[in-house]
């Protein structure tokens, strides 16, 4: 079957498929709405990337903060790292159970170069805020974006933005970045906006909880022929090529997602 096509992520120079494959499951099981679940091993880990590489999937989407995620990747990815863009998020520190954030830039230069070593890759294609729900705060009083943008100038980072948590946020985040990670479903369209100015602006757009985290219970309608289609056609319609993160462990339902998006892709 043939593989997704891949789209300008706004003015970044890079090229996305519409579905990228998150990563939170892989190093975390801790205090996330999905319910309580075994951390898969590596060869499953290694199943996914198989099936992404063969579906053309190519963005991963990992964190600091997703446990011992960037760990995991930087052991199992080896040859497949050139077939895939590596995004990752600096802010938040997930420890104990608990979350904090520091965007000083001493934190965020060592939270890059820790993603680095453990990713076991020379660069990161992307680094994103990790930002709290005060995103406004971590946006305009701290060095952490500036930061970023330094590291990017020496060529450690290839785009920089933001995964924002509020509307004034995201529209303030915008002339800013390179890419932003906004909150988008079916049933949630407050950050629309944001969407729509990133697009207008020439900025790679990332779709978070398009599924509402998991909880997925919705009848196929708008002529989609299941639950998955309804949530990842009308994502895929939004402008400027935004790139769906679904962070399912099963192959089956990573199957369906793929599906999902190649059908919608027919119609882009």
């Amino acid at each position: 079957m043939n593989p997704l096509p891949h789209f300008p992520l706004g003015n970044t120079g890079l090229s996305a498929s519409p579905l990228g494959l998150g990563t939170v499951k892989w190093g975390r099981n801790q205090a996330l709405k999905h319910g309580p679940f075994e951390l898969p091993d590596d060869k499953a880990l290694a199943t996914l990337l198989d099936m992404a590489v063969e579906a053309g999937v190519n963005l991963l989407d990992t964190a600091a903060a997703y446990g011992i995620a960037e760990q995991r990747i930087g052991r199992i990815l080896g040859q497949r790292r050139e077939q895939f863009l590596l995004f990752s998020k600096t802010g938040e520190i997930f420890a104990d159970g608990q979350s904090r954030w520091d965007f000083s830039a001493q934190h965020t230069r060592h939270s890059v170069q820790q993603s680095l070593k453990l990713l076991r890759t020379d660069r990161l294609d992307g680094v994103l805020l990790h930002c709290p729900r005060n995103d406004v705060e971590a946006l305009q009083n701290s060095p952490a974006l500036e930061t970023l943008a330094e590291l990017k100038a020496a060529g450690l980072i290839r785009s920089i933005g933001a995964s924002v948590t509020t509307l004034e946020g995201g529209l303030y985040a915008v002339p800013l970045c390179d890419v932003l990670m906004i909150a988008w479903s079916i049933g949630f369209h407050e950050q629309q906006p944001v969407i729509e100015a990133a697009a207008r602006a020439g900025k790679g757009v990332l779709l978070k909880k398009v599924f509402n985290s998991g909880q997925l219970a919705l009848p196929a309608d708008n002529g989609a022929s299941s639950a998955i289609e309804s949530c990842i056609h009308p994502a895929l319609r939004l402008p400027g090529h935004p790139v769906v993160i679904v962070g399912t462990l099963n192959p089956a339902h990573f199957q369906e997602n793929i599906a999902a998006a190649r059908s919608a892709t027919l119609h882009l």
